[in-house]
């Protein structure tokens, strides 16, 4: 079996409102990780949305709460809760990483899960050059 594609905040934005700045190799990958029952969603994701929704840094056409629940219908697509696994190990990642808690809970659900991280987070995409988790470049 393939391994889960879970989705950068970003990247869940630019997936679900077809933005272009999600290249076409990414919106490739994660249809096909769609299409296997394999596309991730950390539950981090949805309280930084709600979050930039909240302060008006980020808009959509319909209601935020809307938008979430036809985001979470989506074929193939499941919401990961943040465990206590998750958790424990978003405060033990190996390496050096920045102290950004959502990043930090993104990366642990990646490495829990053994997902393939899409995002076009520099930092992030440093920190898996070492060897860390496994990212496709979103953008």
């Amino acid at each position: 079996m393939k391994a889960p594609l879970l989705l950068d905040t970003h990247a869940l934005i630019w997936l679900m409102e077809g933005v272009t700045l999600l290249s076409r190799t990414a919106r490739r990958v994660a249809e096909e990780a769609a299409n296997e029952g394999l596309l991730r969603v950390s539950a981090i994701s949805l309280w930084e949305i709600t979050t930039l929704e909240s302060k008006g840094r980020i808009s959509f056409d319909r209601d935020c709460q809307t938008w979430i629940n036809e985001m979470l219908a989506t074929p193939g697509l499941l919401l990961v809760p943040l465990t206590s696994e998750i958790a424990v190990q978003s405060t033990r990642l190996p390496g050096i990483f920045h102290g950004d808690p959502a990043d930090r809970i993104l990366i642990a659900t990646a490495r829990v899960l053994n997902a393939t991280l899409l995002t076009s987070d520099a930092k992030i995409r440093d920190y898996a050059k070492a060897g860390y988790l496994s990212v496709v470049r979103a953008s």
